[in-house]
Formats: structure tokens, sequence, C-alpha cells
């Protein structure tokens, strides 16, 4: 027997037993966008390497370990998009959605990343993010904030979540951090593990993102880079707490949180869960005003976040499995006989196109009456439509109800549109 062949390690199906889940999620996801006026763009899986190593950064875990690099046929490097936000930023400067304009976007796609499959984290994984062009203030980091808080109230998780926040600062208070920070670990470089050493005069700040168990107790004892922010970050971090607290929005100030891109300033922030084991965080963004710039447009503020699509499914088969209403038929077409089974596709044409809301599931593989109305019952349909050689000669068609304690009716086939709508 030929063996047969499975799936590359870490990329999952998603199944039509979970479908109904992904299609909730994105119907509230898109109506929000709408509520909140932003309007949705859809980039290329494909990139060339040099748009994500120099916005992500090449000493990150994602450039360095995790992404897929390969050199196509006209011999350009190119690589399956890592995260969303740098492909956006791409496609905005081409075309032009930058320039003396603000522009609020959304996303929602595959990204690839070769890390170690567990719970809620796959090699190819969905995410959602929010991107806002041309905003400096603090205002629409809290709107953002809102928007997820909003998220997770209608999807009956709010309670299983932790805001946690904290400001990298401006560029003149990272340069001074930066600096301190390295004087303390090089103290301590004999505690250093491989890739921290590597870290180390390059991108510091990423060390204190590290969960070595063995570097904890130095990452704790490490300076914190609120010391070193000047009066203009402290006052944007200190405004958006203004709003959190006025929106009643409980929120922990983690002073080790970072982010794993190189391109944050000013605030991060992570939704974090301790429902999914080691694979905490569901949602984290944070503000990039130096991106744009980085990458050859004009210099411009800039705001977003990102969130795991499988993560939060997950949360809600746990918590709130009860919202997702299951997508059954409603009507299923017994057909016995071939001129039942010749009038009654035509027949079940008719009815999707007078009644084009009702979900109807046509029998089309034969079989006695008593298979198909086995067939019927297994769909989960409402009633199921019976025809059969007598129907055909009488130009009738039978209905049965298979969910009501309701009588079964033989009517004209020019009735049943009028009868299914009532």
């Amino acid at each position: 027997m030929t063996k047969y062949i499975q799936a590359v390690k870490g990329m999952n199906d998603i199944l039509p037993e979970e479908i109904d889940y992904w299609h909730f999620l994105e119907a509230e996801l898109r109506k929000l966008t709408d509520v909140y006026g932003y309007e949705e763009i859809r980039t290329p899986i494909l990139e060339k390497t040099d748009l994500f190593q120099r916005s992500i950064g090449e000493v990150t875990d994602i450039v360095s370990k995790e992404m897929y690099t390969f050199t196509d046929r006209d011999n350009t490097s190119v690589t399956m998009r890592p995260e969303g936000t740098a492909g956006v930023v791409r496609a905005g400067i081409e075309r032009g959605l930058f320039y003396n304009q603000t522009q609020r976007l959304w996303y929602l796609g595959p990204i690839f990343r070769h890390e170690r499959p567990q719970r809620g984290r796959y090699r190819q994984f969905y995410q959602f993010g929010l991107e806002a062009i041309g905003f400096s203030s603090p205002e629409v980091e809290a709107e953002q904030i809102m928007f997820l808080v909003r998220l997770w109230k209608f999807l009956g998780i709010a309670n299983r979540l932790e805001l946690q926040i904290n400001s990298l600062g401006t560029t003149e208070c990272r340069t001074k951090y930066r600096y301190v920070l390295i004087e303390y670990l090089t103290k301590h470089s004999d505690k250093l593990d491989e890739d921290s050493r590597v870290r180390l005069n390059k991108n510091p700040l990423r060390i204190l993102d590290s969960k070595n168990p063995a570097m904890q107790e130095i990452i704790a004892a490490a300076p914190v880079m609120s010391d070193y922010l000047n009066d203009v970050a402290k006052q944007h971090f200190q405004r958006l707490q203004e709003l959190l607290n006025a929106a009643e929005i409980n929120y922990k100030i983690n002073t080790r949180l970072v982010r794993g891109l190189d391109y944050y300033s000013h605030t991060v922030f992570e939704w974090v869960t301790e429902a999914l084991g080691a694979q905490g965080t569901v949602a984290a963004g944070g503000r990039y005003d130096i991106l744009i710039e980085q990458l050859g447009g004009q210099a411009t503020a800039a705001f977003g976040f990102a969130m795991g699509m499988e993560r939060i499914i997950e949360l809600v088969k746990e918590f709130s499995a009860n919202l997702i209403k299951p997508n059954n038929p409603d009507i299923y077409f017994i057909l016995v006989g071939d001129q039942a089974q010749k009038q009654g596709i035509i027949l079940a044409e008719h009815i999707r196109e007078h009644l084009p809301n009702i979900k109807l599931i046509t029998n089309t593989q034969g079989g006695s009456f008593k298979n198909q109305f086995k067939r019927a019952d297994k769909s989960a349909a409402t009633i199921a439509l019976i025809l059969g050689e007598d129907e055909v000669v009488a130009g009738k068609v039978t209905i049965k109800y298979l969910r009501d304690e309701r009588p079964q009716q033989t009517i004209f086939q020019t009735q049943l549109i009028s009868c299914l709508k009532a």
C-alpha cells in the first residue's frame, strides 16, 4: 500500500468541526474594525528577506532562528512573512499611503516561524492586527487597547487575561539605558547563555526578555528602563495610564517587558493568560515611530498590535464554547428514484434562488429512503424534504420535521416556497 503523505511538522489543518470558531471570531473582528474605522489591507505572504532583517532586527530570534528563507529562481532571497507590520509598512511606503495622511489599517492572514510546535503555537499560524499610521498621541494607543477589551468581553474571556504595559522611551532614553545595561550585564557575562552573549552589544534589551531560568536572578536585579525615561517619555506614558484609568481598564506595569522586535519605542503592551500553559501571550504590540523612516519612508508616528488567532480560539473553546452556534443546514432533501433525483436537483435550485439564506443539502449519492433519512438526521437539519416516485407523479413534496413534534405534511411543489417562508 502506498504510504500517505503527512503535513509538514508544525503546519496545522483547520477542520470543518473547528471552522465555526474561526468564522465566529473573524466575523466579530470585521464588525469591530468597522466600528473603529479601520480598513483592511492584504499583503503578500512572500517578501524580500531584507525587509525583515531591517525592520525586526538581525539579532532577534525571529530573524536569526525562525524565518523560512530561501533563494528563488531569479536569485533573490525571499522570506515567508514572520510578522505582519513590516509588510504593511512596505506596502504603505511603496503605494504612497502614508505621505501627509493618516491610515487606520487591519490585516488577517498566515504567519510563518520555525518554532517548536506546542499548544496554540504552530509554524504556520494566523495573526490579526491593527496598524494606526500617522498618530503620535497616547490616545490611539488607549483606543487599540479598548478595542481588545471590547473583544475580550464579547468573547467572554476578559477575566482570563491580564494587560501588561511598559515604556521603552525615546531613542535618547534607550541610548542612555543601553549603555548602563551593557555595563551591568558585562559584569555578569559568565552567567549569560550563548544567545545573550550574542545580543549583549547588539541588542541588550532583548536579554531582559529571556525565559532561561538560570538567568532570572540576574535579569531581576538589572537596572530598569523607567529610571532613564526623559520628561517627554514620562509624560507620554503617564497620559496612557490616565486614559486607561479613566476607562477603568486594569493593567500592570511590567518593567521587563521589551517585546521581541527592534522597532518599538515608547509604549509596548501584552495581554497574557495563565490558561494556555507556556504560551501566555495572546496579543501584543506597541509604538514604532522609527520604522517607516528606517524602511525608506518619511518619518511617521505609528502604533499597532497583533494577536494570535489560534490562542484566542483555544480560550474561547475552553471558557466560552456556548457562544458558538452550530452551522447546521435548514433542509436536507431526500430524493428516492431516478426521476426524483432529476426533478429534485432542479427544485433545490428553485428553493436556493427564492430563499438565498436557507442552507440546503441535497442528497446526491442515491440510496434507500432509510439510508437517506439517516443522513438527514445526522446532518442536524431542521426539516427534511422528501421527493419519491409518488410525489413526482403528483407534483407534490413531503415536509418532515426532524427537530419538532409536528406532523409531516405533503403539499404541491408550487406551494413549497411560501410554505418554507412561513
